[in-house]
């Protein structure tokens, strides 16, 4: 199904928060990591190519990618990394997890308040994205008309 055209006002106002997201001052670096990570745990196959082809694009090492599902055993990423994918997986997984309060914690020391929110708020955003393509099959390469045709 092509949810766009489907619900059309619905999908402005996720474009718009996605817009808002990515203008949120949080570094285009962190925000396709962090899309990269909750849409490997979610198992959303349509999510997880498209933002490792928008971070290649943008520069990303590929180690990094590679390394995404283990960042904890590899030293590839900054500190301010390793909170927001812990806070990532923490919110992604919330069910399980309720969100420690130490992985809240340890977003002080690299984010601002601003920053956490936004950083939370993109947690969420991704996490709904997962659910509208696992839900609707979206095809990756393909964009959701292009799936419905």
């Amino acid at each position: 199904m092509n949810y766009y055209t489907q619900a059309p006002k619905l999908m402005q106002a996720m474009m718009g928060l996605e817009r808002a997201v990515s203008q949120s001052g949080l570094e285009h670096g962190l925000i396709e990591l962090v899309k990269t990570r909750a849409s490997q745990i979610n198992g959303c196959a349509f999510c997880i190519a498209m933002h490792t082809h928008d971070a290649l694009k943008a520069g990303e090492d590929p180690a990094r990618l590679f390394l995404l599902d283990a960042w904890r055993e590899a030293p590839h990423y900054t500190p301010r990394e390793r909170a927001a994918l812990a806070w990532t997986e923490a919110l992604t997984l919330v069910a399980q997890t309720h969100a420690p309060e130490a992985d809240y914690e340890g977003l002080h020391p690299h984010f601002t308040e601003p920053e956490i929110v936004s950083l939370s708020v993109l947690i969420g955003t991704i996490n709904a994205w997962n659910r509208l393509a696992i839900g609707f099959r979206s095809i990756p390469g393909q964009a959701p008309a292009e799936a419905a045709a």
